[in-house]
């Protein structure tokens, strides 16, 4: 009976440390693992803009204007963006564009800020897309995004 004891405090305690060395070793990788998913979505983010720029180039080519929402790019009228962001959200990012007197805006946010993303993008008819990194909304004056 004491052997017993004896043994299941040994195998507690095995389980005890070994849980101890998972927890050090999931706080090491967890931070460059977060990381990696958010310059995947922030990257995916500006592919997105340089899409909607191409399907605004061929939108204006075929109709004599550029679109004034992306929904007048996707599948349901011009079919030159995918529904999905068409719909205005894509890899933890929101798209908003907005029609100007010259053209258009296209601004692109995270979902939750510092969750799905740390950057903001904007796109104009000028072409290039700019990044702001933090919260506040980026602009034609924002660096370039390269």
């Amino acid at each position: 009976m004491h052997m017993r004891r004896r043994r299941l405090r040994f195998r507690l305690l095995e389980f005890l440390v070994a849980t101890a060395m998972t927890e050090a070793i999931l706080s090491v990788g967890t931070p460059k693992a977060r990381r990696g998913r958010l310059n995947a979505a922030e990257m995916s983010a500006g592919f997105q803009m340089g899409v909607v720029r191409l399907a605004q180039a061929q939108y204006r080519s075929q109709f004599g204007k550029y679109a004034a929402t992306l929904a007048e790019l996707g599948p349901r009228v011009a079919n030159l963006i995918p529904g999905s962001l068409a719909s205005g959200e894509k890899d933890g990012y929101r798209f908003v564009m907005t029609a100007t007197p010259g053209g258009y805006t296209l601004v692109a946010t995270p979902e939750v800020f510092g969750k799905t993303g740390r950057r903001t993008f904007f796109l104009d008819q000028d072409g290039i897309v700019h990044q702001n990194w933090g919260p506040e909304l980026a602009s034609a004056d924002s660096p370039e995004f390269k």
